[in-house]
């Protein structure tokens, strides 16, 4: 889009536009007093009648003629006018010399003379901008570019065309200087400038000489020498040049007559008759003058006609003709004025007339107006009257006829034939009708015709309708800048006023808006369509242009509130000299005699209009008086036509008083101007007066009791409405005024509708100020829009310059300050680098109670959220342990939402930093702990040193130093005493999870290796195919050993061993017991000191194993319920017995065939546990343990088994050598088979009891010697101790009468095989308070401490349900542990 020009019109703002309903409509009067208070403001506004309001056309076409005004475009504009006549005045100027004007042009522009003077002469004349080198300064004041040497060619131009003008224009058009000497003008031409030979000056223009030799005396020559003087002295605008000639004659003169030669024809500058080629005939007056002798000198004979100054000067300053539009010399139709106005604005646009923008068509008219080199001349048919053509309007009994549906226009009050003479309007009071006041005038238009800067005449309202045709642009200035645009268009155009000093009310002159508005002045703008109305009210200014062909017509009314206004305008007039339409002291006395039939409004008004009207006359009266003036006389004025009694001197139409003076017939003077009458006495004077002053009083009297009644509320009223500051009144009393109005039926004018505007501002500004105070904002309908700062104290103060005095006001100034103070405070805050959010949220907290839009509320609310988002980055920065990635992420992420702020952008930068480094060491921190191999302890310290620099948590560096620990830790463990073989494989375990270098680690794990072949060899040498133990089973001593089949062992029932998490001496009943107790142990020494426990405790447990198994193999009474084997079956056929556990088993089920060539002892399948390598074999594989240097519980066991194995041969030698025993020879033998065993019947219980007593001996004598080793093995205190029976029941059932009997043999072994019933009798409850329960069936319990022994259920406490599910311990048991765990 193209940018517009500097000069370019650019259009004022538009003015109201109203739309009124069809009930405002109704009535023109009381819409345009509601619309007033705004439209008065702008000067004009339009009105847009209701949808469907169509008045028929009324005006008779065919016979409305009328010739228009021709309008030239560039003389309408007052300065392009001042310049018009400039260039004018330079024309004649040159052309009254015989030079015809040329323009010359600047830079492809035509040059503004009229500027390029105006410039000079600011700048102090030709002389000093030359001195002062100011020409390049002009050509910039003229818009020129710099750099371009225009200024000399200004200067050119000037010194040409202007500076002649401007000596003339100063007088200085002759040489002023004296001449000294004849000879010097005319005997040194090479002084003068030069001018052209006598060849080439037209003879025609120069003047005849004639040359007359006369002899003349002294007394002769000096009076002819006086005359010439007296008639050189006698010429306007020229200097006397006597004494050029008298030095030529005042030697001659003394001495003798002398022939003297004079010229006729000569200069009147320089009196020489001279270079008569030079000498210029004036065509007006005939005098001479030499070309060098004029100011500034001619270079050469003008061609045409030349005047001399003189008559250039009466030319000159001729004054002007009056500016007015001509008027065209063809009377139009208007059918014929339409076609004409289309075919000009459809040829000028090129284009059709309806398709041209109004925007185009106003700024080309602005465009042309101020343009001089172009001239547009256009026609306009203004001021048609109405009378002569018929109205727009339909009217009663007019030609045009009605229909039916249109009669509703006739009466219509927007008709303007009705509403000039409405009674709301005082112009019905006028008596004459006044045409283009009271009658409407016609206006046809065309494109680019204009109406000037003008306002009605009186300072009336106007109204004008457009019937039809193209739109109509308004300009507009309000009425209180009337004053304001006549100075300013004095001071740009003030030569045009010096000539029409009323040229505003010529309504010839227009002035570009643009121009208005740059020196202040307030103009508005409109374009009137078809159908619209233009108001303009009271001294608004308005001009204008049409856009086209079109139709419009207007007319004046004046309402109530223009009277004073009426009055002023008057006396305006008196001032300009301007004649008055109507009289406005006649129409208020015709008011006045009326008075009954005046509204009181308009009485009150008349009164009002009286009161200055009778005291102004009477002050004149009282002063004409003083004045001499004693002749009196009554004129009925109001029967003279109105030129007939106009002021000489004002013309003023005189009603109430004249004065007239018999000397001049018909002529008269206002009161004002009693001395421009004549020249007479003004004792001749006469007082012409209408009514005497005690006539007028009565009239006005009237009027005041009319008004009286509305005049005292009016007064209430306006001392209500003007009072100030502590004397204004509530809001009760304008209430109060206005139901007096409504009750009293007050007419609606403007001080009740003030009053009632201003009730209402009050009542919505107290409204609004209780809920401002309230903090309350409305939820219903259409949530209003809250008051901004600006606005609020903008309100406050119209609290406090309403008419009305409000309580809220002060408290809603409060209300200010403390907004004020939030605002200052906020500002304050929002300024902080970093500020709280505990001062922003309660500075938010605090603007709930200000229902007024703060614009610091969306910046706290965003500061809020940067102060949170800095408060978590800076909490999480505090706590380097909890600020994981996740949250640096988080925090960054929400950071990116916020808007941007420094402290925001540091704190994100700072963030983002520590995340990359901390993403960055994480990332490397588990590239280090993956890497494959693994790095050294050496390089991860180094890099967690560098990581735990980062205050963050970061997992992964976190691993690296738990890794790092570990791995140290690990070292400084690998680096201590021989570990067992569980830490070594703990150990292993643990350094192959550290994901660090390990260099002991290979070690460790050869060294498993090592171990772990070590514990298959011992495997391979010690179990069988096949087996089921383990080696550490194999190796140990037996902890379980007489626990199968063993009555003895059988606990109680659903009962194991003891707990293991009771804390008292271990007792190694398991295998896993003795691993975890050889695990637990510092050293060799107490592992031994372990198994020999187990060793005591083994041998103990086979001796009552042996013991019971003998014992139950001696003859029995009903030894057919003997059961044995593992098949637990009565003894039958071949038996076998163990030689360990001397328990008996059938051959069929534990003999093999391939043994039966065996050598050694034979074992039962439980007993025989291990193959029976040499010790050498044994040696050997402890010493290779030994080498690994790690202590396995296996290797434990071997080294005692090796031990105990050396201890037993060295005391089977010693008791060897002390008993003198031969050595017993290793022979073939088979296992001990019973050979004897009969199962029969009661008769034969006694032979089967001696056969197997027979045979039991026999096998007893067998091993005689073996066994008495094995006794010699046992500890001496053991041998000295009586066997402890291990047979313990938790019932004995004494129904059941069949019980062995105790063995009475005499075997050697006897003390080793007591049978169970001998048990049962000889059972004792050692409970201290045994209370030796008898009966049939007594219950027992066993102690499941370290004594198993047996006590009454009824004498510990315990019932047979506890037995069943608890374990029990002694008392004894419990003291002991609790000492041992002490």
């Amino acid at each position: 889009m193209s940018q517009p020009r500097p000069d370019e019109f650019k259009p004022p703002p538009e003015c109201p536009v109203f739309e009124p309903s069809w009930e405002e409509f109704r009535d023109p009067f009381a819409f345009i007093n509601k619309i007033r208070p705004i439209a008065e403001k702008t000067g004009i506004c339009k009105v847009r009648p209701p949808p469907g309001w169509q008045p028929p056309f009324a005006c008779d076409v065919d016979r409305l003629h009328f010739v228009p005004r021709i309008q030239r475009l560039n003389e309408l504009e007052a300065q392009t006018r001042v310049k018009l006549n400039f260039l004018d005045q330079i024309a004649k100027f040159w052309d009254l010399q015989g030079c015809a004007l040329k323009i010359p042009h600047v830079e492809r522009k035509i040059l503004d003379l009229y500027k390029l003077n105006k410039l000079v002469a600011d700048e102090g004349g030709f002389d000093i901008v030359c001195q002062d080198r100011r020409w390049t300064k002009i050509a910039l004041q003229m818009g020129f570019a710099p750099g371009k040497a225009v200024g000399s060619h200004l200067r050119g131009h000037y010194e040409r065309i202007l500076y002649p003008y401007n000596l003339f224009q100063n007088g200085n058009t002759v040489s002023k200087e004296s001449v000294d000497t004849k000879e010097h003008k005319l005997q040194d031409p090479a002084q003068r400038q030069p001018v052209q030979t006598p060849d080439t000056c037209p003879s025609a223009r120069r003047a005849k000489r004639m040359k007359y030799e006369v002899g003349i005396t002294n007394s002769c020559l000096k009076q002819d020498l006086v005359c010439i003087n007296h008639t050189l002295q006698s010429l306007p605008f020229f200097i006397c040049v006597l004494k050029v000639l008298l030095p030529v004659v005042s030697a001659p003169l003394q001495t003798a007559p002398f022939v003297v030669q004079v010229d006729l024809v000569v200069c009147l500058v320089c009196g020489s008759g001279g270079d008569e080629d030079r000498l210029l005939l004036c065509d007006g007056c005939d005098d001479s003058y030499h070309t060098f002798c004029l100011i500034p000198p001619l270079h050469d004979v003008p061609k045409g006609d030349w005047r001399c100054p003189k008559c250039l000067a009466q030319e000159c300053n001729k004054p002007h003709e009056a500016f007015g539009f001509e008027q065209a010399y063809r009377d139009y139709s208007l059918r014929a004025f339409g076609q004409m106005a289309d075919a000009f604005k459809s040829d000028y646009f090129n284009m059709p007339v309806h398709m041209v923008p109004t925007e185009l068509v106003e700024k080309e008219f602005w465009r042309l107006v101020g343009a001089i080199e172009e001239d547009v001349t256009v026609e306009y048919g203004a001021d048609i009257a109405s009378k002569e053509f018929g109205s727009g309007f339909p009217i009663p009994n007019g030609k045009f006829k009605v229909s039916p549906a249109d009669e509703k226009y006739l009466k219509c009050g927007w008709n303007l034939n009705n509403l000039a003479m409405m009674n709301p309007s005082v112009l019905t009071h006028v008596t004459a009708d006044i045409c283009g006041m009271t009658l409407p005038w016609l206006y046809v238009g065309m494109c680019f015709s204009s109406f000037c800067w003008h306002i009605e005449d009186h300072w009336s309202y106007s109204i004008n309708y457009l019937h039809w045709g193209e739109p109509k642009t308004w300009y507009g200035a309000p009425g209180f800048a009337a004053e304001q645009l006549e100075e300013v268009m004095r001071k740009l155009a003030p030569e045009l006023f010096e000539s029409q000093p009323d040229l505003l009310h010529q309504l010839v002159t227009i002035m570009n808006p643009n121009t208005l508005m740059a020196h202040g002045v307030p103009i508005y703008r409109t374009n009137q369509c078809a159908g619209e109305f233009v108001i303009t009210f009271p001294r608004a200014y308005h001009s204008g242009f049409n856009q086209g062909f079109n139709f419009a017509e207007a007319v004046n009314f004046c309402t109530v509130d223009w009277m004073p206004l009426g009055r002023q305008c008057v006396d305006h007039y008196r001032m300009l000299h301007r004649y008055n339409v109507f009289s406005h002291d006649e129409m208020v006395c015709n008011m006045a005699s009326k008075a009954e039939t005046l509204n009181v409004v308009l009485a009150s008004a008349v009164h009002k209009d009286m009161v200055v009207m009778i005291q102004e006359e009477k002050e004149l009266r009282e002063k004409m008086k003083k004045m001499g003036v004693l002749n009196c006389k009554e004129a009925k004025y109001d029967h003279l036509q109105d030129d007939e009694r106009q002021c000489a001197k004002c013309r003023t139409t005189c009603y109430l008083s004249a004065v007239t003076c018999p000397c001049s017939p018909g002529v008269l003077v206002c009161l004002y101007h009693i001395s421009d009458l004549c020249s007479c006495p003004v004792s001749n004077y006469t007082l012409n007066y209408r009514y005497t002053l005690d006539h007028l009083f009565p009239m006005m009297n009237a009027v005041q009791q009319r008004a009286e009644l509305y005049d005292d509320w009016a007064s209430r009223v306006t001392e209500t409405l003007e009072a100030k500051l502590e004397k204004k009144k509530g809001l009760p009393v304008f209430r109060s005024l206005l139901a007096e109005s409504e009750s009293k039926l007050f007419p609606d004018n403007d001080l009740l509708r003030r009053l009632r505007l201003v009730t209402q501002d009050a009542e919505k500004c107290s409204s609004v100020a209780q809920q401002l105070l309230n903090g309350k904002r409305q939820t219903s309908g259409k949530s209003r829009s809250q008051l901004t700062v600006e606005e609020l104290s903008s309100f406050v103060r119209q609290l406090y310059n309403l008419s009305c005095s409000l309580p809220q006001a002060p408290m809603l100034k409060e209300l200010l300050n403390r907004i004020e103070d939030f605002q200052q405070h906020s500002e304050k805050v929002l300024a902080d680098e970093v500020p709280s959010v505990a001062e922003i949220q309660s500075l938010l907290d605090v603007s709930f109670d200000f229902d007024v839009d703060l614009p610091e509320l969306p910046r706290l609310r965003v500061r809020l959220e940067q102060a949170r988002w800095l408060e978590g980055v800076q909490q999480a920065s505090a706590q380097p342990a909890t600020l994981t990635l996740e949250t640096m992420r988080r925090l960054i992420d929400q950071g990116v939402g916020l808007a941007p702020h420094p402290s925001v952008e540091k704190a994100m930068a700072r963030l983002q930093e520590q995340l990359t480094m901390s993403e960055h060491w994480e990332d490397k921190a588990s590239s280090l702990l993956k890497a494959r191999p693994p790095h050294s302890i050496e390089t991860l310290s180094a890099a967690a040193e560098k990581a735990s620099g980062i205050p963050a948590y970061l997992p992964n560096c976190l691993l690296l130093k738990d890794t790092i620990r570990k791995a140290q830790e690990w070292l400084q463990e690998a680096t201590g005493c021989i570990p067992l073989v569980d830490r070594l494989s703990d150990m292993v375990l643990r350094g192959q999870a550290i994901q660090v270098h390990l260099e002991p680690l290979d070690r460790l794990e050869s060294l498993m290796v090592e171990v772990q072949k070590w514990k298959e060899s011992a495997a391979t040498t010690f179990l069988p195919k096949d087996s089921t133990l383990t080696l550490l089973e194999v190796l140990c001593p037996r902890c379980e050993a007489g626990s199968v089949g063993s009555p003895k062992r059988k606990a109680k029932k659903g009962k194991e061993s003891p707990k293991s998490n009771k804390k008292k001496t271990p007792r190694l009943n398991t295998l896993s017991d003795v691993e975890k107790a050889l695990s637990e142990t510092k050293d060799s020494t107490s592992a031994m000191a372990t198994l020999e426990e187990l060793r005591v405790r083994e041998m103990e447990a086979f001796s009552n194993l042996r013991a019971a198994n003998e014992s139950k193999l001696l003859p029995t009474a009903d030894c057919m319920d003997l059961r044995v084997c593992f098949c637990q079956k009565a003894p039958m056929g071949a038996m076998l017995q163990c030689e360990l556990c001397r328990d008996a088993f059938h051959s069929v089920c534990v003999r093999d065939p391939s043994d039966s060539h065996e050598t050694q002892p034979w074992l039962c399948p439980q007993c025989q546990r291990s193959e029976k390598p040499s010790l050498s074999q044994v040696l050997s594989l402890l010493t290779s343990l030994r080498h690994t240097g790690v202590r396995l519980p296996e290797g434990d066991a071997l080294h005692y088994l090796v031990e105990r194995t050396v201890n037993w041969q060295q005391r089977a030698q010693e008791m060897t050598q002390a008993c003198n025993l031969p050595e017993l020879e290793e022979r073939p033998g088979t296992p001990p088979t019973l050979t004897r065993w009969v199962s029969g019947s009661d008769n034969t219980h006694n032979n089967t009891q001696d056969g197997a007593t027979s045979v039991r001996e026999t096998v007893i004598g067998e091993k005689k010697a073996k066994r008495h080793l094995e006794r010699e093995g046992l500890d001496a205190e053991r041998r000295g101790k009586d066997k402890k029976h291990c047979h313990k029941r938790q019932k004995m059932n004494k129904k059941n009468p069949q019980r062995r009997s105790a063995s009475t043999s005499s075997s050697p072994r006897s003390d080793f095989s007591q049978s169970d019933d001998s048990d049962e009798e000889m059972a004792v409850c050692p409970a201290e308070r045994c209370q030796l329960p008898e009966g049939d069936e007594v219950n027992w319990v066993q102690c499941d401490g370290s004594c198993n022994q047996w006590f009454h259920q009824v004498c510990v406490g315990v019932t047979a349900e506890m037995a069943e599910k608890e374990d029990y311990i002694c008392v004894t048991c419990t003291l002991n542990d609790g000492h041992m765990r002490k």
